[in-house]
């Protein structure tokens, strides 16, 4: 079932005669519960055209680097076999989506193309849609509940953004039905890129290496989610903040790259049954649209703009407060603090490109501590996150290191530096969870993953 409040038609144009039927594939890269591509198929079988699935790959895709890429094209290939099992032609061009999607829309009656959220992938597609003469329609397939059907405005916070998803959540929470393209696959000589090899010919930052030990692809996502499933959703509830055990589904970089659908992640979460299938959903659906809100309502999510007024006024009263450490953006990137922890969870994202939940949001308050200014902690939290987390540059991302800053929270008891902004420090750690396990399984982490930039500190 496509919702009409999914569809947006993005220009004026009337659909024309053409030779297929475009897919302009950009932020939803799978073959499976995909409901852009489900509507391609439905307007192509309509008007009795094959359907042809399109891919530019950009080698200045904004902060994106050997990391992403690697992870990118992994999950491409699998798609693209996927998509060619289907009956549907692929093509996959170089370059910018401004002038090969106008290029290759120049023979297709209508393109339809998937939904982003944040500011250049907004754009791409409202300047692409005044090149075209063909209609452009953007589908939005990943988010449950579309961003402006949950809400018509910035939400505050969690709380006032659950009650109004819970109202309409079981409209979109419904299975997606796959149906099978009509007319005969289309064979198009587009000089196509070969993902196999390509990787080696991209002009992109290779400072930062591809991880080990996960693999890109909707087969390794689905394999991810049905083992968390059966063995850490259980205790998913009691021991999701735990940073020294993983309970996470480590889902986040495969829903970035949209090789798995949040709807199918939440289907097969929803039949089961226990406390940690409302814990898990709360992240998955009411958690991450509150961040897709969050990149849409305000423009300048990647700054402190859109704090509450609030959290602004805190952290300007306290900008001259005395730092009680001042660490440079390459020891931070390094992770050689005077802080075991967070030398620890920055370390595990520099390895693995991912970082325990919970230890994401200590990492981001104390570089507000470290940092001379709230302004310059902000912008390094970005530039670190965007550069080593494989679900970097992301609405989460923007969204979690807004939070530590005070967004979608509330005003605390005053302190020095942080003003009424949200406190953690390694005493709270070490109350709640056994850090120590949590350095050892780091530690293990790292020898695993060969990719160490400094020893990590044991003490």
């Amino acid at each position: 079932m496509i919702q009409q409040d999914r569809i947006l038609h993005l220009n004026r144009r009337s659909a024309a005669p053409g030779d297929f039927v475009l897919y302009w594939m950009q932020a939803s890269q799978r073959a499976r519960y995909n409901h852009a591509l489900e509507y391609a198929i439905r307007r192509a079988n309509d008007l009795h055209l094959p359907i042809v699935v399109a891919f530019c790959l950009i080698d200045d895709y904004p902060e994106a680097n050997m990391r992403h890429f690697a992870f990118m094209l992994e999950g491409l290939q699998s798609t693209l076999r996927e998509l060619r099992d289907r009956n549907i032609e692929t093509v996959v061009k170089r370059g910018s989506p401004l002038l090969q999607i106008p290029e290759m829309a120049a023979r297709a009656a209508l393109v339809v193309t998937d939904r982003g959220y944040l500011r250049h992938q907004k754009l791409w597609r409202a300047q692409v849609a005044e090149r075209l003469n063909c209609p452009l329609i953007q589908v939005e397939t990943d988010a449950i509940v579309p961003v402006e059907s949950a809400s018509r405005k910035a939400e505050y916070s969690a709380a006032t953004l659950r009650p109004k998803i819970g109202q309409v959540l079981l409209r979109y929470l419904v299975p997606l039905e796959a149906i099978d393209a009509v007319a005969p696959r289309i064979s198009l000589d587009e000089g196509t890129v070969d993902l196999t090899s390509v990787a080696g010919t991209m002009h992109v930052d290779t400072g930062v290496p591809p991880v080990t030990g996960m693999s890109g692809g909707a087969s390794e996502a689905e394999n991810l989610l049905t083992s968390f499933l059966e063995t850490k959703l259980p205790l998913y509830d009691q021991d999701r903040n735990n940073p020294a055990v993983v309970r996470s589904s480590r889902l986040s970089p495969y829903i970035h790259f949209g090789q798995i659908s949040p709807l199918y992640i939440g289907l097969r979460t929803h039949e089961r049954e226990g406390p940690g299938v409302e814990s898990f959903l709360e992240e998955l659906i009411i958690r991450r649209e509150l961040s897709l809100n969050y990149v849409h309502y305000h423009k300048q999510y990647d700054s402190l703009s859109p704090l509450p007024a609030w959290a602004r006024a805190t952290l300007n009263d306290h900008a001259g407060d005395k730092r009680p450490y001042l660490y440079d953006l390459d020891s931070l990137e390094r992770g050689e603090t005077h802080d075991a922890y967070w030398n620890a969870a920055q370390l595990e994202m520099v390895r693995t490109g991912t970082m325990h939940n919970y230890m994401r949001m200590y990492w981001g308050k104390k570089l507000i501590e470290w940092s001379t200014s709230a302004e310059e902690a902000f912008k390094t939290a970005v530039y670190l996150n965007n550069r080593w987390e494989l679900d970097g540059r992301d609405p989460n991302s923007y969204s979690g290191i807004a939070w530590c800053f005070g967004m979608h929270d509330r005003a605390w008891s005053e302190r020095p530096i942080f003003g009424k902004v949200r406190y953690m420090n390694a005493r709270g750690l070490e109350r709640k969870f056994d850090m120590k396990a949590y350095l050892t399984r780091i530690n293990a982490e790292g020898v695993a993953h060969h990719a160490t930039p400094a020893d990590l500190p044991t003490s």
